[in-house]
C-alpha cells in the first residue's frame, strides 16, 4: 500500500493495473473556503480506501448518458485518481489528464477517461477533478480569478510530491487535455505558478476563447440577477448551476448585440486574463518565451464544429454574420471557395477554425520550444466526420463507451486508430518524441491521424494564411 504525504492509501486491481480513485489533493472548496484558492488536503489516520471516485464538481448535465452531478454526493470534489502498472517500481513516465467541458462541465469519473489501457502501455496515468462554472471560473469579487486553473496547479503539486509512491517519475510529467482541458494546458504553460511542474504538454483541440475581467464580471452580474441577486457566496451551488444554465440558454447564445463574440461561443465561462493568475493570453506568453523548456504537441480534429452543430439541431446558419464577426478581413471568398457544399459547409469550416483549429495551430507556431502539430482526419461517420471529442476515446482506448458509440458507431478501424494515438502519446511522454517531424512555421509539417497516417506539409494552408496575423486566441471584452 503506497504511503503519500497525507497518509496510507489502498486501491484495487484492474486488468493487471493498480487503480487508486478519489484521493483528496485539496480541502473541500466550499463553506469558508468557497471561491478561495485550493488548500492542501489534511492528513488522515489509518488507511484511506481509494476505491471510489470523488464527488463531481457542481455543474449542469452535458450529454445524455454522461455522469450527472448529485449535490447529495458531497462537496469534497478536489480529488485525483491514479492508474499504475507497477506501484512498487520507480521512474515511470507520468501523464496527467485535464477534462474538457467548456470550463463549465466535466469530471474525472467519466468512463471515457479510464486510464487502464494507457497504464498498461507503460505510464502512470493521473486524472483529477477541478472546479468548473461559477465555482472555478466565475469572476467573484474578493476571490482569486481562475480558481479551476489554481486547482490544476495544486493537483500537479500533489503529483510532484506523491507520484513516486505509485512508481512514477515526478521529473517526467506530461500534462494532457482536450477542449477546455487543452485550453487549461495552454494556460498552465503561461502561468508562473505552474512553472516546473511538468516537462511535456499535449493540447487536443485548444479553444481560443478568453475573457477580460470586465466581461467576466458582467457575466457574473447577469447570472446573479437570475439567482435573485446578492453575493455569490450566499447562493447555493445548485441554484448557481441552474441560474448559469438559464443565462446561457435564454440570454447569451446568439445575442451578439449585447454579448458580442461571447454570444458566438455560447459559453458563459472561460479563463480570465486577469494579469496575475493568468498574466496574458497563452499565445502571447509563449511568443515571449514562457515554457520554452516544455515540449508541446498541439492538434485538432478536421471537423471540430460538427459536434456542436449536431447538438443544436443543425439550426439555420448565418454565414454572412459569422464572417463579419469572426473571420479575418476579406476571408469570405476564401471560405466559400474552400467549401463547395455551400453556406452550411463554409460556416462549419469557419466555426471550426475560429474555435479550435487555428488556436491549436497557432499555439504550436507561437511556442519557442520543441513543438509538434497533428490533425485527426479519420471520419468514422459521414454526418459527424472527424468531429470535436472524437480523439478522447481514441486516446484512452475507451472505444466501446457511449461517447464512442455516438461518434464512431460501428465503423471499422477504431482499435487501429486508438493504437496510433496511444502509441504516440506514450512515446512522447517517455521520450519527448511522438514519432513525426517537429512543427516549423515554414513547412507547417502536420501529422495526420487516419487509417493510413501521413506527415504532410501545411494541410490547412488556406486557413493558416488567413489567420496568420491573429494572436491565436481571442480576448473578449
Amino acid at each position: 500500500m503506497p504511503t503519500i504525504s497525507t497518509g496510507q492509501v489502498s486501491g484495487s486491481e484492474r486488468d493487471g493495473v493498480a487503480v487508486f480513485t478519489g484521493i483528496p489533493y485539496a480541502k473541500s472548496p466550499f463553506g469558508p473556503l468557497r471561491f478561495a484558492a485550493p488548500e492542501p488536503a489534511g492528513r488522515w489516520d489509518g488507511t484511506f480506501e481509494a476505491t471510489r471516485f470523488g464527488p463531481r464538481p457542481p455543474q449542469p448535465t452535458m450529454l445524455p448518458g454522461q455522469p450527472v452531478w448529485d449535490p447529495a454526493a458531497g462537496l469534497d470534489v478536489l480529488t485525483v485518481n491514479v492508474w499504475t502498472p507497477d506501484p512498487g517500481g520507480s521512474g515511470l513516465p507520468v501523464m496527467v489528464w485535464l477534462y474538457g467541458g467548456a470550463y463549465w462541465m466535466g469530471s474525472a469519473d467519466w468512463p471515457e477517461y479510464d486510464g487502464t489501457l494507457l497504464a498498461r502501455d507503460g505510464v502512470v496515468v493521473v486524472t483529477l477533478n477541478y472546479r468548473v462554472g461559477m465555482e472555478g471560473f466565475g469572476q467573484v469579487p474578493g476571490a482569486p480569478a481562475n480558481r479551476g486553473l489554481l486547482d490544476q496547479v495544486a493537483a500537479l503539486r500533489w503529483v510532484r510530491d506523491n507520484i513516486a509512491a505509485f512508481g512514477g517519475d515526478p521529473g517526467n510529467v506530461t500534462v494532457f487535455g482536450e477542449s477546455a482541458g487543452a485550453g487549461s494546458v495552454a494556460c498552465l504553460m503561461a502561468m508562473p505558478s505552474a512553472a516546473g511542474l511538468f516537462r511535456r504538454a499535449i493540447a487536443q483541440s485548444v479553444p481560443g476563447v478568453f475573457l477580460s475581467p470586465a466581461l467576466a464580471a458582467r457575466v457574473t452580474d447577469a447570472i446573479m440577477a437570475r439567482a435573485g441577486g446578492g453575493s455569490p457566496h450566499d447562493v447555493p451551488p445548485e441554484l448557481m448551476v441552474s441560474a448559469a444554465s438559464e443565462f446561457a440558454r435564454e440570454e447569451l447564445t446568439g445575442r451578439h448585440d449585447r454579448w458580442g463574440l461571447l454570444g458566438s461561443a455560447a459559453i458563459p465561462f472561460a479563463p480570465v486574463v486577469d494579469g496575475e493568475v493568468l498574466p496574458e493570453l497563452p499565445w502571447q506568453a509563449l511568443r515571449g518565451g514562457a515554457a520554452r523548456d516544455v515540449e508541446l504537441i498541439s492538434g485538432y480534429n478536421r471537423d471540430e464544429y460538427r459536434t456542436f452543430h449536431a447538438m443544436n439541431g443543425g439550426r439555420t446558419v448565418d454565414l454572412p454574420g459569422a464572417l463579419e464577426r469572426l473571420a479575418p478581413p476579406g476571408a469570405g471568398a476564401a471560405y466559400r471557395e474552400a467549401a463547395p457544399g455551400g453556406d452550411e459547409e463554409a460556416y462549419l469550416l469557419l466555426m471550426s477554425d475560429w474555435l479550435f483549429r487555428m488556436p491549436s495551430t497557432l499555439l504550436a507556431e507561437a511556442h519557442r520550444g520543441p513543438a509538434w502539430l497533428y490533425e485527426l482526419t479519420w471520419a468514422p461517420t459521414p454526418f459527424l466526420g472527424a468531429c470535436h471529442g472524437l480523439d478522447v476515446p481514441l486516446v484512452f482506448g475507451t472505444t466501446d463507451g457511449e461517447m464512442a458509440a455516438m461518434m464512431i458507431g460501428d465503423a471499422p478501424h477504431r482499435e487501429r486508430m486508438s493504437e496510433q494515438f496511444r502509441t504516440a502519446w506514450v512515446r512522447f511522454a517517455a521520450t519527448g518524441d511522438p514519432g513525426w517531424p517537429r512543427y516549423e512555421p515554414g513547412s507547417a509539417t502536420t501529422h495526420l491521424f487516419d487509417v493510413e497516417p501521413a506527415d504532410v506539409d501545411d494541410p490547412q494552408a488556406v486557413s493558416r494564411a488567413l489567420w496568420a496575423g491573429q494572436a491565436g486566441g481571442a480576448l473578449l471584452d
